[in-house]
């Protein structure tokens, strides 16, 4: 087969835009529902009396049910479509929502919050795959940040959010309300997501594989034009030829190479600490001295530098490539961890706290932030890539689970100084493993990357 120029297409950009921004829609829902606990966390801990066990409980719960998601959405992906996919967990938040507001006693509340993680994990799947799917390879690695800016997005969104709730009454109103309105928040930008869903097609991908051949050409030339499509459509044939589908694949020597890589950067990007900060913000501040109310504002400010340093990366990722930010991201990591850690171990106070948890958002967010997922949804085959992202998805959220439940009783066990030393130490080994084990994928077609691994 000829290479494929990708000058040569004409490419509808609006349209392409309009597809990602959709899809990317559901990660903002994705970062608003982990987020919202930061607010949440501390009036939980008092309505229903919890200690530190409890409490990490309370905010990890959710992250069992992002497994559980996962779980479902690589085959349910697979089977029912990408879109569809994403109809259904539109659904699931916006009535999880719901469902998390009301709860009277702990374990209607752990349920509600089980369920929320279950269209988290979903969408966490499904939205990068069917951007990957309909971006072509000079852009797409800025069109899968669009998702790591959208749950950016979500995630500032819902610490703003928080900070005007929580400013609308005394701690007594906040403990017994205010955290109900924190979460009941979602549902209307659940319901807005779902109807935003019926002005997209289906993934070109999906539908060449289920045999709706017209369908995903159609889909293919108004993304690129006729030529585009043609050589589209023969690459996603040639790959779908020699695939078989099966589970067991992903053990054979050509997959279990991109399978290894995508689960181990998934993995690092959590035990770097990240929702150490975005799910209990305003209690790392406070440790520090800070005032409650100054507390939430200070979170605000870690949201809206998260947004700014995502667009670094959008504009960064297909030109220096994915390898190079990630080694430079991480590195930075590592630093800024340290820096949070002898804030700490010196009592410095809020200012130089404040300084270092912004230097490492920024890292994380210009780098492993988004990146870690445009990797995992370019590197695995089309017939596989919802069952090889749902494992790998599976483990990130699993190592999430573990920094959540773990991080309020390691702060109250052998100290916070220790506790982001040990995330500044993850972060190295993670440098390290981009160094020496990733490959790039910039530039590539999805169907030039998976030939790469049969090589």
């Amino acid at each position: 087969m000829t290479a494929y120029d990708p000058s040569e297409s004409k490419l509808n950009v609006g349209y392409i835009l309009l597809l990602s921004l959709v899809a990317a829609f559901g990660g903002f829902l994705f970062g608003y529902d982990t987020a919202v606990i930061a607010g949440a966390n501390k009036y939980l801990e008092t309505y229903f009396a919890l200690g530190s066990g409890g409490l990490g409980f309370a905010t990890g719960v959710m992250l069992l049910g992002c497994m559980a998601g996962v779980m479902i959405a690589g085959p349910a992906g697979d089977r029912l479509g990408r879109r569809t996919g994403l109809l259904l967990c539109g659904l699931g938040f916006g009535l999880s929502s719901y469902a998390t507001a009301i709860p009277e006693t702990l374990t209607a509340f752990w349920w509600a919050r089980f369920a929320g993680g279950i269209a988290i994990g979903a969408v966490s799947i499904l939205s990068p795959i069917y951007i990957a799917e309909i971006a072509p390879e000079r852009i797409r690695g800025r069109l899968v940040s669009l998702y790591q800016l959208a749950i950016v997005t979500g995630i500032a969104a819902a610490f703003f959010v928080n900070t005007l709730i929580q400013g609308q009454g005394d701690a007594a109103w906040n403990t017994a309300t205010g955290w109900r309105w924190m979460f009941a928040s979602l549902i209307v930008p659940s319901a807005a997501f779902m109807a935003l869903l019926a002005a997209v097609p289906e993934s070109p991908r999906w539908l060449v594989k289920a045999g709706r051949r017209d369908a995903g050409r159609a889909v293919l030339e108004r993304i690129g034009g006729a030529a585009s499509a043609a050589r589209g459509m023969a690459q996603i044939e040639e790959a779908l030829a020699s695939e078989e589908g099966r589970w067991s694949e992903l053990l054979t020597p050509r997959y279990s190479r991109p399978l290894i890589l995508g689960a181990t950067l998934a993995v690092f990007s959590q035990f770097s600490g990240i929702n150490a900060i975005m799910y209990y913000a305003p209690k790392v501040f406070e440790t520090a001295g800070t005032e409650t109310s100054a507390a939430f504002w200070q979170t605000v400010i870690v949201g809206m530098v998260n947004i700014a340093f995502t667009f670094v990366s959008i504009g960064l990722v297909d030109r220096l490539g994915r390898k190079p930010l990630l080694a430079v991201g991480t590195g930075l990591q590592a630093v800024m961890l340290t820096v949070v850690g002898f804030a700490f171990s010196r009592d410095l106070g809020g200012g130089v706290l404040l300084v270092g948890v912004l230097g490492f958002v920024a890292a994380f967010a210009m780098a492993m932030g988004p990146v870690s997922w445009i990797v995992n949804s370019e590197i695995f085959p089309t017939k596989l890539r919802g069952r090889a992202m749902g494992v790998s998805i599976l483990l990130l959220w699993l190592a999430d689970y573990i920094v959540t439940q773990t991080f309020p009783m390691l702060k109250d066990g052998i100290g916070p100084a220790a506790t982001f030393w040990i995330y500044a130490g993850c972060s190295l080994a993670s440098t390290l493993f981009v160094v020496c084990c990733l490959p790039e994928t910039k530039g590539k077609t999805l169907e030039e990357i998976e030939a790469g691994w049969g090589r």
